[in-house]
C-alpha cells in the first residue's frame, strides 16, 4: 500500500497552528471589547462570520463606539480591506473555482495569504492557503463569542490592556516595514494628517485622511 505525501512539513503546520492560536486572542480582544462599547452579540458575531477581516471589524466597532456613523466605518473598512484586491491576484490559483472558490476568497486573509504565496510546490501553497484560512475561519468567531462573553463581566476592559492588544500586533507587523524611508514617510504622513484632522471633522474621518499620506510615496517612486 502507497504511503500518501504530507504536502506540508511539521514546521509550517505548527507555525499555521500559532498563527491561527494567535488571531484566537486578538478575537478575544475584539469581542469584549464589542461587548464593553454595548454592541449586541450578533453584531460582532455577524462581522467575524461574514466580513472575517480583523482590521476592518476592530475599525468599524471603533468608530460607531466613538460617535461615528454606521456608513463611515463600513467605508473606512472597505478601504483597509482595499489590499485584498492584489491578494486576489497573488492566489488566484489557490482559492479554486465555482462555488469552492467564492469560499476560498472569504477566508482569504494577511496570514493565508503569506503561508500560501511562500511555499515551494503548488501543492503545499494550496494545502498551506486553506489550512491557514479554515483554522482562521473556525478560531475567529469562537473567540470572538468567548471574548464578549467575558466583556460583559469586565468593568473596564481597557484596565487591563485588551484594547491594546490589536493596535499592538498591527504596530509590530509592520514595524520592520517602517525601517525603509519610502515606507516611514508616507506612515508618518498620514498619522500627522490624522492628529491634525482629529478636532475637525466626525470621529471615524480622521482615519480617512491617513490615506492622503499615500500621495508621498506615488511622488517619491
Amino acid at each position: 500500500m502507497q504511503r500518501r505525501h504530507i504536502p506540508l512539513s511539521r514546521e509550517v503546520v505548527k507555525a499555521i497552528i500559532l498563527v491561527c492560536l494567535a488571531d484566537g486572542i486578538v478575537g478575544l480582544s475584539y469581542g469584549s471589547l464589542a461587548s464593553a462599547d454595548g454592541f449586541p452579540l450578533w453584531v460582532p458575531v455577524a462581522l467575524s462570520t461574514l466580513v472575517l477581516a480583523g482590521a476592518s471589524e476592530f475599525l468599524f466597532i471603533g468608530i460607531v463606539a466613538g460617535g461615528g456613523s454606521p456608513l463611515t466605518a463600513a467605508l473606512a473598512g472597505l478601504l483597509v480591506n482595499a489590499r485584498h484586491l492584489p491578494f486576489g491576484i497573488a492566489v488566484k490559483d489557490l482559492v479554486g473555482k465555482g462555488t469552492r472558490g467564492l469560499f476560498g476568497c472569504h477566508i482569504m486573509n494577511d496570514e493565508s495569504v503569506v503561508f500560501g504565496i511562500s511555499q515551494s510546490t503548488p501543492a503545499q501553497r494550496r494545502a498551506a492557503f486553506w489550512l491557514c484560512g479554515l483554522g482562521i475561519a473556525l478560531i475567529w468567531p469562537l473567540t470572538v463569542i468567548a471574548g464578549a462573553a467575558i466583556g460583559k463581566f469586565i468593568p473596564d476592559v481597557s484596565a487591563i490592556g485588551l484594547d491594546a492588544v490589536f493596535p499592538a500586533i498591527l504596530i509590530a507587523l509592520i514595524f520592520p516595514a517602517l525601517r525603509q524611508r519610502r515606507t516611514l514617510i508616507p506612515a508618518s504622513g498620514g498619522a500627522l494628517l490624522s492628529i491634525l484632522a482629529t478636532p475637525f471633522v466626525p470621529a471615524g474621518m480622521p482615519v480617512l485622511f491617513s490615506l492622503l499620506g499615500l500621495l508621498t510615496w506615488r511622488m517619491r517612486k
